[in-house]
């Protein structure tokens, strides 16, 4: 269910987030997180196939041979700019790219991660606040800085220590390094980059200056 404040046009760029009930965590183990990234990879699809337990089901060749024909022949409902998940919420830079892409991605993306919790775990309910925030980007450097706001989240939050940021697997940092990713679309950021290289400087100049802002806030928060 999507914020009702912030009506999501196709075409535009918006910060969206949720975080778990009562701030509770949502990723436990290394392969939560596994299972999340692989939910954000398949449901970024307007017309999967099969669920993703069934795919989860395939052999390997033809898990490869049907995300090779989705890549080929499926619109996205949305594209990936940037995007961490973090213990007990995530953030993720997207550009949605049909009618009600946002929404209809983040409805089965939760409703997928939420079965998988709930089976896994034997459990019943929800795990995510039920409305998603959607924030509307509205300028070229609203939407580089929220790029390194959202890759500088496990840092500054003091869920990794500095040295760990580059290699942080459950972010969109080390491909905007690397340069290569199918899933995510780092050129609306990295076009005011020379190289990636130079973004990487851009983020880490700005750890410190991160993590004092993130101490005032446990500081000010209720």
């Amino acid at each position: 269910m999507a914020d009702k404040r912030v009506p999501l046009a196709t075409g535009e760029y918006y910060h969206v987030y949720n975080r778990g009930v009562a701030r509770q965590p949502i990723f436990h183990h290394q392969s939560d997180y596994a299972q999340a990234l692989l939910a954000l990879s398949y449901y970024r699809f307007e017309k999967p196939p099969v669920r993703l337990s069934r795919f989860k089901e395939l052999s390997k060749k033809d898990r490869e041979t049907l995300l090779d024909q989705l890549t080929i022949k499926n619109k996205v409902l949305v594209k990936i700019v940037s995007f961490v998940l973090m213990p007990n919420h995530f953030h993720f830079l997207l550009q949605q790219t049909i009618d009600n892409g946002i929404t209809i991605f983040l409805s089965k993306l939760s409703n997928s991660y939420t079965k998988y919790i709930n089976t896994k775990n034997k459990r019943v309910g929800p795990i995510l606040q039920g409305v998603f925030k959607a924030v509307h980007i509205e300028s070229n450097e609203q939407l580089i800085h929220l790029s390194r706001y959202i890759h500088l989240n496990p840092v500054v939050s003091f869920v990794i220590k500095e040295v760990e940021l580059l290699s942080y697997p459950w972010s969109s940092l080390p491909d905007y390094i690397k340069g290569q990713s199918e899933l995510v679309d780092s050129e609306p950021v990295l076009s005011f980059f020379k190289s990636g290289k130079d973004y990487e400087k851009f983020v880490l100049d700005q750890i410190d200056y991160g993590k004092k802002l993130e101490e005032i806030k446990h500081l000010t928060m209720e």
